[in-house]
C-alpha cells in the first residue's frame, strides 16, 4: 500500500496521533506526515503511505496556507492561547487601519525566530523538550517569505487574518511579532491550515472516512 491522504486534522490532536490513527485503520506500519501541525491547529495534513514517504521534501517545499485568529494585548510562553500568560496589555487604541499597516511591513522576505515551543532540534532533542523544562537554548532567526498577509475581520481584541507564506513560518511567531510591533503584544487562538501548496482543504477527509479509497497518487 502506498499513496497519499490528504487529512482535516481535527483540534486537540497532535499531527502524530493523526498517523497513529492512519496505521491503525489502514493496518499499515509505514506512514508519515508533511508539515506539523500544533494540537490547537486544525486542518490540512498530508499523510504519506509506504513508499510515498519519499515525497516527504517535495510536499514540505510547498508554500502554505492558513487562516487564523490572534488577540491582541496578550503575550503567553507559548505564542498561543494554550501558554501560560506572560503579560497583558491594553489593546482598545488599536485601529483597524494599525494592524493593516503593520501586516503590510511583514510582507515580502524577512528573518524570523522560532519558537522555544516547536519541533526545530537542538543537539538532538526537540525544542519543545526544552521548553517544558524552563529552558531555552540558542536558535537562529531564519528567512522566511509572507506572499499574503490580509486582515479578514477586526473584532478587538481579536483578529482574523489570512496567511500564505514560505515553508518553515511560525504563525504563532508571525502573530508575536505582530503584536510587538504594535505595541500590545499577541498571541493565536485559532489557526486553521487551509493549503499546501496546489492543495486546498476541501480536498482533505475527517479522520471518520479515513479508509483505502480516499488513498491517492501523487502526481495525479
Amino acid at each position: 500500500m502506498e499513496g497519499v491522504i490528504f487529512i482535516d486534522k481535527p483540534k486537540g490532536m497532535t499531527s502524530f496521533d493523526v498517523v497513529k490513527k492512519t496505521r491503525q485503520r489502514l493496518r499499515i506500519r509505514k506512514v508519515g506526515h508533511c508539515g506539523t501541525l500544533d494540537p490547537l491547529a486544525t486542518g490540512l495534513l498530508v499523510v504519506l503511505l509506504g513508499k510515498s514517504t519519499k515525497l516527504f521534501n517535495a510536499f514540505s517545499a510547498f508554500d502554505k496556507a492558513y487562516e487564523a485568529t490572534m488577540e491582541l494585548g496578550v503575550r503567553t510562553t507559548t505564542g498561543d492561547c494554550q501558554g501560560d500568560i506572560i503579560e497583558r496589555r491594553k489593546a482598545e487604541g488599536i485601529r483597524q487601519e494599525d494592524v493593516e499597516r503593520v501586516f503590510e511591513e511583514f510582507k515580502g522576505t524577512t528573518s524570523q525566530l522560532p519558537p522555544m515551543f516547536s519541533a526545530l532540534k537542538y543537539k538532538g532533542r526537540k525544542l519543545y523538550e526544552f521548553a517544558r523544562r524552563g529552558i531555552e537554548v540558542p536558535r537562529k532567526e531564519r528567512l522566511v517569505t509572507i506572499e499574503t498577509l490580509s486582515l479578514t475581520r477586526f473584532h478587538l481584541p481579536y483578529v482574523d487574518f489570512y496567511l500564505r507564506c514560505s515553508k518553515g513560518t511560525y504563525v504563532r511567531s508571525l502573530a508575536q511579532d505582530v503584536g510587538e510591533r504594535l505595541g500590545c503584544g499577541a498571541c493565536i487562538v485559532e489557526i486553521r491550515r487551509v493549503g499546501i501548496g496546489p492543495i486546498t482543504i476541501s480536498e482533505a477527509i475527517s479522520l471518520d472516512q479515513l479508509n483505502e479509497s480516499h488513498i491517492r497518487h501523487w502526481p495525479s
